[in-house]
C-alpha cells in the first residue's frame, strides 16, 4: 500500500450503524480503590436523553459484591461485525479488574437502565489457569469469544498477552497466544480480520507502577515501550517495535474502514502518536512512522522539570474521518482531521482541566504551543478538577463524552481533588464539517455527589454502539 494514504472516503459507513439511535442511556465503570471509602466498586447507568427528567444522572448502581476491584475497562460480548450487517445485540458487558483480576459479565440486555450481575470469575482460577493477572481491555474475537488484555502475572510483574473467554456460556478457557514468546508488558488491542492482524500495546510494570509515578524507575523497564503484532489466525508474535524508553504506548486503534490496513498508536510518556501500516501485502510486514509529537512543558513545582502530555486515550470517529486524543496532565482533548493518514491536521482543541492551570502549584516556565496557562473550568458552578482521561464518541461523532479518572493510584498522587471530590463526566460538542471542540456548559455528571460518597469514573459504553466497541470484518 502507499506510504502515505489520501482517504477518499469511498467506504460507506454501515448502514445500520448510520441509521442507529442517538445515545439515551451510557454505563460507566466507577471505583472506590483509594478514595479511603470502603465500598465496591460499580457500574453506573447515565441517562443522556436530552429530554429526559433524569438527563446527566446517575439513574442506577449495580454494587459489585467485593472491595477494591479497580473497575477500568468494559467492552460488550459482541463486537466483531460483518460491515454490511450488523445483527449482534448488546446484551452482556464484560468487566476485568485492573488491580484484582476478577471478571464481571453484566447483563444489560433484560433491562438496560438496571443492569444486573450474571456471572463472576474469580482471580484464583486465572491464576491457576492462565498465570496472568491486572486485567485491561476486553474485545470480541471474530468467533464471538471474548479476549481480554493482561498487563502482569499473578504477582504483579510484567507480563503481556490475553486471556481467552467463552462467547456464549462465559468460562475461561485459558490463554489465547499459541505457545509463543509473550510481551514483557501489555495493555490496549485492536485487531483487523481482514488483514488477518491484532496489533497491541505495552502498558507498564503493575507491582511498580501500581504505587504510582515514581521518576526512579525511568529507565528501568518499568514502562513499555513495545508495539507488538500478532499474526490474528495462528495466535502468534510476529513483529515488534520498538517505540523508544519509557515511551508507554497505551491506546490502540486501527482504522474503522475494514479494509485500511492502518491505525495509530498514542504513546503516554513520549507524546508521540504513531502510524502503523501495512508495508508489504507480499510479505505480510507492518510499519510504524511518527506522525504527531506533543512537546512536553518546561515546568516548576511538578515532580520532574518536564511534564509530559500523557494521552491517555484515543478515539477515531465512525467515518475516519477524525481522531480524538485526551491529554491526561496537560488537560487538553484534540482532535485530528486524518483525511491524509499520515499528516494528521489539528483542528479542534479544549481545555477541561490538567495540571497547568492559571493559579495551581506547577508554573510553565517554557511552552512550545501555548502563549498563557489555562484557565480553570467551572460547569454548573463546579470547578473541574484532573484532567480527561477516557473518552467515548457518538456514532454521529457529535458529542464526545469524557471521565477523569486514569488510575487510582495515580489519580491520588497527580489530582488529590479528584479523589477527594469525586470524579465528573463532560460532554465536548464536536464540529464535523470542518472541527472544533465546545465544551457543553448544560451537561455535567457529578460523581462527587454518589451516596456513597465520591468515586473515580473511567470507560463509557452505550449500548446502542459507539466509535470503539465494534470491529467491522
Amino acid at each position: 500500500m502507499d506510504r502515505c494514504r489520501l482517504q477518499c472516503y469511498d467506504y460507506p459507513v454501515c448502514p445500520d450503524v448510520v441509521k442507529a439511535p442517538r445515545e439515551e442511556v451510557a454505563y460507566v465503570t466507577c471505583t472506590y480503590r483509594e478514595t479511603c471509602i470502603d465500598q465496591p466498586d460499580f457500574l453506573a447507568t447515565i441517562d443522556l436523553n436530552p429530554r429526559s427528567p433524569y438527563y446527566c444522572q446517575v439513574i442506577h448502581r449495580l454494587p459489585m459484591p467485593n472491595l477494591k476491584d479497580e473497575l477500568h475497562s468494559s467492552g460488550w460480548s459482541a463486537g466483531s461485525v460483518c460491515f454490511d450487517n450488523i445483527t449482534t445485540k448488546r446484551n452482556k458487558l464484560i468487566l476485568p479488574c485492573l488491580i484484582s483480576s476478577r471478571i464481571y459479565v453484566v447483563d444489560v440486555g433484560s433491562q438496560c437502565r438496571a443492569p444486573k450481575l450474571c456471572k463472576m470469575i474469580e482471580p484464583v482460577d486465572v491464576f491457576w489457569k492462565c498465570n496472568k493477572g491486572y486485567l485491561s481491555v476486553p474485545h470480541t474475537l471474530p468467533n464471538g469469544d471474548i479476549l481480554i488484555a493482561n498487563m502482569g502475572d499473578p504477582a504483579g510483574n510484567g507480563k503481556g498477552g490475553f486471556i481467552v473467554l467463552d462467547g456464549e456460556t462465559f468460562e475461561l478457557k485459558g490463554n489465547w497466544e499459541n505457545e509463543c514468546e509473550v510481551p514483557p508488558t501489555g495493555y490496549d488491542f485492536w485487531y483487523q480480520p481482514c488483514h488477518n492482524v491484532l496489533i497491541s500495546s505495552a502498558g507498564l510494570v503493575p507491582k511498580r507502577a501500581g504505587r504510582g509515578f515514581n521518576p526512579d524507575d525511568l529507565k528501568k523497564g518499568v514502562f513499555g515501550r513495545r508495539l507488538n503484532v500478532w499474526n490474528l489466525s495462528c495466535r502468534t508474535l510476529t513483529q515488534c517495535f520498538d517505540l523508544g524508553e519509557d515511551s508507554l504506548p497505551l491506546s490502540v486503534k486501527f482504522l474503522h474502514n475494514p479494509n485500511a490496513a492502518e491505525g495509530y498508536v498514542s504513546c503516554a510518556l513520549s507524546g508521540i502518536i504513531y502510524r502503523f501500516y501495512k508495508a508489504c501485502c507480499e510479505r505480510d510486514t507492518w510499519s510504524v512512522e511518527e506522525v504527531i509529537q506533543i512537546p512536553a512543558k518546561d515546568v516548576t513545582g511538578w515532580i520532574l522539570p518536564k511534564m509530559p502530555a500523557f494521552t491517555a486515550d484515543m478515539v477515531i470517529s465512525l467515518d475516519d474521518k477524525y481522531l480524538y486524543l485526551s491529554n491526561w496532565l496537560h488537560g487538553d482533548i484534540r482532535q485530528y482531521e486524518i483525511s491524509k493518514t499520515c499528516k494528521p491536521r489539528l483542528v479542534g482543541q479544549v481545555f477541561v482541566g490538567g495540571s497547568i492551570l492559571r493559579g495551581g502549584p506547577v508554573t510553565v516556565c517554557r511552552d512550545e504551543e501555548l502563549k498563557c496557562q489555562p484557565e480553570p473550568l467551572v460547569i454548573k458552578c463546579k470547578r473541574v478538577y484532573g484532567g480527561p482521561c477516557k473518552m467515548q464518541l457518538s456514532v454521529d461523532g457529535k458529542r464526545l463524552y469524557v471521565t477523569n479518572s486514569f488510575y487510582s493510584t495515580w489519580d491520588k498522587q497527580f489530582y488529590p481533588n479528584v479523589v477527594r471530590e469525586g470524579s465528573v463526566m463532560l460532554q465536548i460538542d464536536v464540529d464535523t464539517e470542518k472541527g472544533g471542540l465546545t465544551v457543553n456548559k448544560n451537561f455535567l455528571v457529578d460523581f462527587g455527589k454518589e451516596p456513597n460518597g465520591p468515586c473515580l469514573a473511567h470507560a463509557i459504553r452505550f449500548p446502542c454502539g459507539d466509535s470503539t466497541s465494534d470491529i467491522l470484518a
